[in-house]
Formats: structure tokens, sequence, C-alpha cells
């Protein structure tokens, strides 16, 4: 991990509606850069991934989506794929869910911790695990496309929680 990035998860006790503020705007400028609309759609289905701070499903978007008055599953899985490829949010696929990216517009994989009891999760930036995988990946003449990496575990907060009781 870059020694000067500190590993976070986020907890309640920080600026929601400011964070989602800045995610939004990133997430405009980043798709008018690269030419690409950030239609009304695209713009709820981002803020409803980024409100969580925890992996949501398709389907929970889909409901709230439809809670709002529109979508169907094809327009909520267009627009996650959207937000996929603009690099403006990750998949977790061992919880078949999706969370903000939090370094959006910079080159890196996705490795994060994920909390088994609350869901909470912190995504690292380690130069050193994908120097790891491409050095083994070159090793056995693999070619490296992406890399997603999922670590489970108790976050500090549920381990406090835990402690306590």
């Amino acid at each position: 991990m870059n020694a000067n990035k500190q590993l976070q998860f986020i907890s309640g006790e920080h600026d929601h509606q400011r964070c989602i503020t800045e995610a939004v705007a990133n997430a405009e400028q980043l798709s008018q850069e690269q030419g690409q609309r950030f239609t009304k759609l695209r713009r709820r289905v981002f803020e409803l991934v980024w409100q969580q701070h925890k992996p949501i499903g398709a389907y929970e978007v889909l409901e709230q989506l439809q809670k709002d008055g529109r979508a169907a599953p094809p327009t909520v899985y267009r627009a996650l794929e959207f937000l996929l490829a603009l690099g403006l949010i990750h998949r977790i696929a061992s919880l078949n869910a999706y969370v903000g990216c939090v370094h959006p517009g910079q080159q890196h994989e996705g490795q994060f911790f994920i909390c088994k009891v609350c869901k909470a999760f912190a995504e690292l930036d380690s130069t050193e695990i994908t120097r790891a995988i491409n050095q083994n990946a070159l090793k056995s003449g693999f070619e490296v496309h992406q890399h997603t990496i999922e670590i489970m575990g108790i976050c500090p907060g549920c381990q406090a929680k835990r402690k306590k009781t």
C-alpha cells in the first residue's frame, strides 16, 4: 500500500453528504473527460452505490429505483456496467454486489478488506500485491487483464463491539 495513504473503513462519524457530493462531482468530471454522458439514471445508480458505504446488490439498487418510480432490470445493469467501465465502482464477486471506487480515474486494481459482520469495506491500493501478481503471471506466461482480491474478515468497529460484550 502507498505509505502516505491510510487504509480506512468508513464509519458513521464522517460527513456522509459531503462524501457523496464529492464522489458525484468526481464522477461527473471523469465522465465528461471520457466523453461520456452522466445521465440522471446513471447518477442515481451511482448515488445509491455510494450511499451504502457497503456492498450493494443490483436488485437492491433496482428496488430503490422502483420506489423512485422508474427502472427495469436491464437499465440498472446497463448503468452499473457504465459505472464499472469508467472505473467509478467495483464489483465484489463474492457478494455479487458493487461498491464505490475511492480512487476513480487512477489506474489501480481492486483489493478489498470486507467485514463479514457489517459488510463495511476498505479499498487497498497495494503496489506490492499488484507487482507480485504480475511477476508470477509473467513467470507462468499468463497475461493479466484485471484482478480483484477480496479478503473477508472483521473490521475494527465490529472487533471493538465484540470486545465490549
